[in-house]
């Protein structure tokens, strides 16, 4: 894997099908639930539809045209205020600790203050113990309950940071 091979971009049509199946094997890999998560969302078979508004963003990592990964910031669902939620991140492990989640995770937040927001919330699993130990550096702070309504009834991490 060569760096000057890899970007991070906006979501495109024909990124669904590889993107899909990359969020899809990692519930597989963590044995996280398959049901009350993004496994089962309606939006995770077709991502690049489900961020089209103006008020939400969907990045890619994508290796010589290959997705290995991505991320997006949307409103939070059933939630007054300016808190946006950042969701489906999710990554193969080809480019798991070579710095990329990082990357796309600050790019997800720099979009969600461009967007205007002013709290970031999100949800994980507890096998996710990397992905949870990074959101703790960047000022993620663990809540005892969720907030909004993601329909993710089997994440039992909640956090959240103001911007």
């Amino acid at each position: 894997m060569s760096k000057d091979t890899i970007v991070i971009r906006e979501i495109e049509p024909q990124d669904n099908a590889e993107l899909e199946q990359v969020i899809r094997a990692c519930f597989h890999e963590f044995k996280i639930p398959l049901k009350g998560t993004a496994y089962s969302d309606n939006e995770t078979p077709r991502m690049y539809e489900s961020y089209q508004n103006t008020n939400d963003v969907y990045f890619v990592i994508v290796e010589n045209g290959k997705v290995l990964g991505g991320g997006g910031v949307k409103p939070l669902a059933d939630f007054e205020g300016d808190v946006c939620e950042i969701q489906k991140m999710y990554f193969s492990p080809k480019v798991r600790g070579a710095g990329y989640g990082r990357k796309l995770f600050e790019k997800c937040m720099q979009a969600a203050k461009d967007l205007g927001f002013k709290k970031c919330y999100l949800e994980s699993a507890s096998q996710l113990k990397a992905a949870i130990h990074i959101y703790e550096s960047y000022g993620f702070k663990h809540l005892d309950n969720a907030l909004g309504n993601t329909g993710h009834y089997s994440c039992g991490v909640w956090m959240i940071k103001d911007l």
